[in-house]
């Protein structure tokens, strides 16, 4: 813990993070997650323009959400031990250094030089710069932040911090479109969010001091970012508690980890096959640079309704665990219903949209139920069990979900359905009943 060390114990008990570099630590965020999502507006552009099935497209992608999820809980305690700013420039290393290879294994196998298969492979080993390293950056934010801010205003700026991530997953998808320029093409959005990455990295050298904390302060582990999927705000950490092991099994955590898990891989399945429907649906498989921007403008207003329900809804109409859980999986429901009929780009945004207004409840529903259901010195235990059950739905489900699309849109679209239809079932006769405030 930074807590612990010499320089901790030593610095004045006065916070030293002025706006100016709140907002550089805000804008390595939100590049990170625009930059995930605007991959996910091209891609299945760019795996038809190969002639690749689409599910490796989709396992290609989600192969770093496996890294990500392996290796940011080892990156949140390195933080700790080699410093804050060093862990966040690694991880714009692994992102920028991801993006550039990335780009580059697709601009070959779009120019010809590469097949499809070898141009996926390479584009598959690329994409692991940025689950292993670029992991290492959210966390190492966090810890900063924290470690700069008194307890009184820490819960702001962390929650500032965490919404940053949110709004990256409706900046990348808005972006995607408008970075694909003649002569790159598809392309485009990796160089441009390359280039971006390195200008963030060379800003962090020159503008961020080196680790001087002046409080205790530890970063959260933070799911790989997919657009309409926003992490949880940190959960404030308490140096002086005793951490207690804690168990999957857990009967007190139980019913919100099932229900974590019936709604996260729905989630995932939506978000993974919902490019290739807008193709699909537009009839753009034989021209499939043309449904980047389709495809951008769905996951935008999907990102966009998440935000609606995290940031509006749940505060606004006071909505507890339970009720946000039942109530979300209903609209998930009520979402994929309409993806399922949708046949214009219209009706595949509004699908989208409710699905991902629903979902945007769910999790932050079984993510406060699980907290509430520990006492306080097991609430990090708690929160990095959902962390891994957040990113774990990301790891097989959208390669489960576009394979068995691929073979029959129903009986995806009923799969999706089903899962949220069994959370209701699940929750209504399991979930704890909501305390009044």
């Amino acid at each position: 813990m930074a807590g612990s060390s010499p320089d901790a114990r030593a610095a004045p008990l006065t916070a030293s993070l002025p706006p100016g570099r709140l907002a550089l630590l805000f804008a390595v965020m939100l590049v990170t997650a625009a930059g995930n999502t605007a991959m996910q507006s091209v891609m299945p552009s760019i795996g038809t323009s190969l002639g690749v099935a689409d599910v490796w497209i989709s396992l290609a992608y989600t192969w770093s959400a496996l890294l990500w999820m392996l290796c940011a809980p080892f990156w949140a305690r390195r933080s700790d031990q080699r410093g804050r700013k060093a862990m966040m420039a690694l991880g714009l290393v692994g992102f920028a250094a991801s993006f550039t290879l990335c780009g580059t294994a697709l601009w070959l196998g779009l120019s010809g030089w590469m097949g499809g298969l070898a141009t996926l492979l390479a584009f598959a080993a690329a994409r692991s710069l940025y689950g292993g390293f670029g992991s290492a950056a959210p966390p190492a934010v966090q810890a900063y932040v924290a470690s700069r801010t008194e307890r009184a205003e820490r819960t702001g700026k962390m929650a500032l911090i965490s919404s940053s991530f949110g709004l990256g997953t409706v900046v990348g998808p808005a972006l995607a479109p408008l970075m694909i320029v003649p002569g790159l093409g598809l392309v485009g959005p990796f160089v441009a969010f390359a280039l971006i990455g390195f200008a963030m990295l060379a800003a962090l050298r020159l503008r961020l001091p080196d680790d001087t904390p002046a409080f205790p302060g530890h970063g959260d582990v933070t799911a790989a970012p997919f657009a309409g999927s926003l992490p949880a705000p940190p959960v404030e950490d308490d140096a002086a508690a005793p951490h207690e092991r804690l168990a999957w099994r857990d009967r007190r955590l139980r019913p919100w980890l099932v229900c974590g898990l019936l709604g996260g891989h729905a989630q995932a399945m939506v978000l993974g096959l919902v490019g290739f429907l807008v193709l699909d649906r537009l009839g753009l498989r034989h021209a499939p640079a043309g449904g980047a921007g389709p495809t951008g403008l769905v996951l935008m207003a999907g990102a966009l309704a998440t935000l609606l329900a995290q940031w509006g809804l749940i505060p606004m109409l006071g909505m507890g665990p339970r009720a946000s859980c039942l109530w979300g999986a209903a609209a998930g429901a009520a979402g994929v219903a309409i993806l399922a009929l949708a046949g214009d780009l219209h009706a595949i945004a509004l699908g989208l949209a409710v699905a991902s207004l629903g979902f945007g409840l769910v999790r932050p529903g079984f993510t406060a139920g699980s907290s509430l259901a520990v006492g306080r010195a097991q609430q990090g235990e708690a929160a990095g069990i959902v962390a891994s059950l957040n990113g774990a739905a990301y790891i097989v489900a959208p390669a489960i979900g576009v394979w068995i699309y691929g073979r029959d849109p129903w009986v995806v679209f009923a799969l999706i359905a089903g899962l949220c239809v069994a959370l209701v079932a699940y929750g209504w006769r399991h979930l704890p009943p909501d305390v009044a405030a």
